[in-house]
């Protein structure tokens, strides 16, 4: 696929527009459909998940844009992974105020998300990197909550966030142990 997101990140990047900006975009698309969701409203699944599909097509961009441009850094990249985070746990605030899931689901599905992340933040820290381990990073866990969502079995989403994540923390924490120099 990566001719294809190249030649998305150079169209985006011919808009003038830096990364941080499409960083943005997805975020607002995220939030917006974080809000959908807390309106508990009609067709609020299939509205809210289409945002949030929006919202991951803009959270690609942003990273192709920087890319292409040669503009990649540590603030873009810092505001990109707090924009994700903030992104996860509003959706996921939103889709329990609104009573689509138990909130004790959608609360497990949280913290195990945030785990993931922490546990790759804290391997970097170390000196290992853990991109790409683990079976659950955060574009599949928001990927299976809009299409289950959209499909209108939120609850069983939420089910399948738990698990991937559960096991991608599990993964990440053995390679992370496995690797370390002391």
């Amino acid at each position: 696929m990566r001719p294809a997101l190249e030649k998305m990140g150079r169209g985006f990047a011919s808009t003038g527009l830096p990364a941080n900006f499409w960083t943005g975009i997805g975020l607002g698309f995220a939030l917006v459909s974080a809000l959908v969701y807390g309106m508990g409203i009609e067709f609020g699944l299939i509205i809210g998940g289409v945002l949030l599909l929006v919202s991951g097509f803009f959270d690609m961009v942003d990273g192709q844009v920087a890319r292409v441009t040669a503009k990649t850094s540590k603030k873009g990249e810092y505001l990109d992974s707090m924009s994700d985070k903030i992104a996860e746990v509003a959706i996921l605030l939103g889709i329990m105020i609104g009573g689509y899931a138990e909130p004790y689901l959608v609360l497990l599905a949280m913290g195990l998300s945030l785990l993931v992340s922490y546990a790759r933040a804290k391997s970097d820290i170390i000196g290992i990197k853990l991109r790409g381990i683990g079976i659950g990073e955060r574009a599949e866990r928001l990927l299976v909550i809009a299409l289950v969502g959209i499909a209108g079995f939120i609850e069983y989403a939420l089910i399948i966030v738990v698990v991937i994540a559960g096991v991608t923390l599990v993964q990440r924490m053995a390679f992370t142990v496995k690797n370390i120099r002391d």
